[in-house]
């Protein structure tokens, strides 16, 4: 084809395409005028069901989306809970789980020797105070108190036997002072002719031999009462010797009498008895065992008087003070929770009531949080039931609020 028909032809082309667009325009402008007015008349429509489309969009969600969702809120719900709680509770509370059941536990010991003739009681059973335990053979015991009071009689005799020997040494001290009075009066008599036969000597009307009998007699009854007074006063001394020796023996009576408590006493601790109410319980000892003075034998443990040690951190124990209310939670008895009061706190941490207590003062040195025991009391009522048992773990929460310990204050 020559070129100046080429260029003819493609004149031609383009005419037609441009005939074409124009006329695709001129029909496209009437569809977006359409569209426009069908938008504007949907409007109103539209903004009425915003919540229609909502939930369209949240329908058209997928599952894993709805479930972060759901998760989210339901955070963030958890969260203002928590956060409300610690501001309003939880940053009062001080807990521990290092915390557990005590009581005062008696030690039974024996208290005398000898086999053990009978077990009164068997193992973990309740008993009241009084209740015999334990039975040792008591045989040679009742020898020494039958000893002892046989020797009591004796010398009950023999001081009765002293009292009459008193009363007859005091008749003869009685007969001696009569006789010093008869040779008191013999002696006079004895002086009176003695002077009378020396004045007739002397004038000569009394022989010699009759003087000389008169001066002997005097001398005999003179020697006479100083006998009869030597009588006496050795009848008088003798009153005072057997004072003495009934004195001696009411001693040894005092004596003999300690003997026989001590032998009674001894026969005594053969029947052991329950101190205290509580538990029979740890028995150590069999029938037919040879028990020896102060070896243990069970004990007794007192559960309507137990108590809770708590051993907090050193760096809790700022707020902790006495007649602060306690919440403990029982690991044995899920699901109930007791309130106790705190009684008080120990004046030393555990290690400082050791055998060997650390000396921090010399070799190297680790710092470590010492724990203090807080003793917390338990409500009677809750003790009387005997579901708390010495050695039970137990979690404690103690409430600082001062609110709160007013109202336990109130309450009890």
């Amino acid at each position: 084809m020559a070129p100046r028909e080429q260029s003819a032809v493609r004149r031609a082309d383009i005419d037609t395409d441009a005939g074409a667009t124009s006329a695709s325009n001129s029909s496209a402008r009437p569809r977006l005028e359409d569209v426009t007015a069908r938008r504007t008349t949907e409007s109103p429509a539209t903004a009425a069901d915003a919540p229609a489309a909502a939930g369209s969009r949240w329908a058209r969600l997928g599952r894993r989306q709805k479930i972060f969702a759901g998760l989210g809120a339901v955070a963030a719900i958890a969260l203002a809970v928590f956060g409300t709680y610690y501001f309003m509770v939880g940053r009062f509370i001080v807990s521990t789980d290092d915390a557990y059941v005590r009581a005062n536990n008696t030690m039974i010991g024996a208290r005398a020797s000898g086999y053990l003739a009978k077990i009164a009681v068997s193992d973990n059973t309740e008993v009241k105070a009084g209740d015999l335990l334990f039975q040792i053979d008591d045989g040679d015991y009742m020898i020494a108190v039958d000893n002892a009071r046989a020797k009591i009689a004796t010398q009950e005799a023999t001081i009765q036997r002293i009292g009459r020997q008193a009363k007859a040494q005091e008749s003869a001290v009685e007969q001696a002072q009569a006789q010093l009075e008869s040779a008191r009066a013999a002696a006079k008599r004895a002086e009176a002719d003695f002077v009378r036969q020396s004045q007739l000597s002397e004038k000569g009307f009394a022989s010699k031999a009759i003087f000389d009998q008169s001066q002997a007699t005097r001398d005999q009854s003179n020697a006479s009462v100083q006998g009869a007074q030597a009588n006496l006063d050795a009848a008088q001394a003798q009153i005072d010797v057997i004072k003495a020796q009934q004195a001696e023996a009411k001693g040894q009576l005092g004596e003999l009498k300690t003997a026989l408590a001590k032998a009674e006493r001894d026969l005594s601790f053969t029947t052991i008895r329950a101190p205290i109410d509580g538990v029979f319980s740890n028995r150590l000892v069999n029938e037919g065992d040879n028990i020896s003075v102060g070896q243990r034998l069970a004990n007794v443990v007192p559960l309507d008087e137990v108590f809770i040690d708590a051993n907090f951190k050193e760096t809790q124990l700022a707020r902790i003070r006495p007649g602060q209310p306690v919440y403990i939670s029982v690991d044995a008895m899920k699901g109930s929770e007791i309130v106790g009061v705190v009684e008080s706190l120990s004046p030393a941490s555990g290690s400082v009531f050791t055998l060997l207590p650390p000396d921090n003062a010399t070799g190297n040195f680790t710092k470590i949080v010492q724990r203090l025991p807080v003793r917390v009391r338990v409500p009677k009522a809750v003790a009387r039931e005997n579901l708390l048992r010495a050695g039970m773990s137990v979690e404690v929460e103690v409430d600082t609020r001062k609110s709160a310990r007013q109202a336990l204050a109130r309450a009890e």
